[in-house]
């Protein structure tokens, strides 16, 4: 796998296709998309931005699934080969530390995310305005909702998948009612995963045309000897509406609110049919990633035009080298986030 190197587990399972000869750029498309079509299950319309983890040798997701009304809510579902889901037929049945039902009113862009031994969800929803939600399950049968970490307005929280400094470590994007004009990501920490502080500054919105609106986490970051890779999205205004591409950086491993690297060029753009036409069109949403640290393979999750889930793929090699290549410092991203 040569020099960089990848702390993970190994996934010898993961879903994987090789690259196309003629593919330009570090990461290229699963053949098949999309995995996950149009009404995948009754009363269901539409399953997208979705997470999916290892598990017990198979694979386990949590699911954005637009209702027949409209709202959406979170399913469970299960893969043998990551790539075709069977669901539960009932949403996932949160419940609060005293095991009394605990129900959001609505949740939607899920990351699923494992710490130690413990499995966490976390989730945008209502909390008298748009702000981020938070589960956590050892069995994937009974789902313990927390209290929401911070509050509205929020979105596009994701954990890291190790507490640094022996602290909880979480990307977000504060934001307003709307879904705009709070276009940067910050990171915060906490002890116990209620209380949160330690707030920093992380990325800036871009000056590049992709992400010149706003910026937002996306996978869960992989640790690596160069330090956490993060694919994200960048989104855009045209006068047809938002464009939602997907980005790369790199941050310091000891301190995230560094950004080591980061990409001035998207990775992955609104090209596809799935990608172009649906409920919204024009949207690439990562959310979650596989990894494989034996080969640095890296299977990629993302949603599609508020319609579909699609699969990408790179390998560790290839998007760092080109992560650092294509390097642009922003801002002041370079900083520890404090002013």
């Amino acid at each position: 796998m040569g020099e960089i190197k990848m702390y993970a587990e190994n996934l010898p399972n993961i879903p994987w296709q090789e690259k196309p000869e003629n593919q330009v750029g570090p990461v290229w498309r699963y053949s098949e998309n999309p995995i996950i079509g149009r009404n995948p299950l009754k009363g269901v319309a539409r399953i997208f931005n979705s997470a999916v983890v290892p598990y017990e040798g198979k694979f386990i997701g949590v699911f954005r699934a637009e209702t027949g009304n409209g709202i959406p809510h979170l399913y469970l579902g299960r893969s043998e080969n990551g790539i075709h889901w069977t669901y539960d037929e009932e949403r996932i049945p949160f419940v609060n530390e005293k095991g009394e039902p605990f129900m959001p009113r609505y949740a939607y862009d899920p990351r699923l995310i494992k710490v130690e031994d413990t499995y966490y969800i976390i989730w945008c929803t209502d909390f008298y305005g748009a702000a981020l939600g938070l589960a956590k399950t050892k069995d994937f049968k009974t789902f313990t909702r927390l209290d929401n970490p911070f509050l509205p307005f929020n979105r596009n929280g994701v954990l890291f998948p190790r507490k640094i400094n022996g602290n909880f470590t979480l990307l977000s994007r504060p934001s307003d009612s709307g879904h705009t004009p709070f276009g940067d990501i910050f990171i915060s920490e906490s002890p116990d995963s209620i209380y949160w502080g330690k707030h920093r500054h992380v990325m800036t919105k871009g000056t590049q045309w992709w992400q010149s609106l706003k910026i937002g986490g996306g996978a869960a970051p992989i640790e690596t000897s160069e330090g956490w890779l993060l694919f994200y999205h960048g989104v855009t205004g045209t006068c047809n509406g938002y464009v939602y591409s997907m980005g790369a950086a790199i941050l310091d491993i000891d301190n995230p609110s560094i950004v080591k690297y980061r990409s001035e060029n998207f990775i992955l753009t609104p090209e596809e049919w799935y990608e172009e036409r649906g409920f919204v069109a024009n949207v690439v949403f990562p959310c979650a990633t596989l990894q494989d640290a034996a080969t640095g393979r890296i299977a990629i999750y993302y949603g599609a035009a508020d319609s579909y889930v699609g699969m990408a793929f790179t390998t560790l090699e290839e998007i760092v080298a080109y992560v650092k290549e294509h390097h642009a410092e922003i801002g002041d991203d370079a900083s520890i986030g404090i002013i």
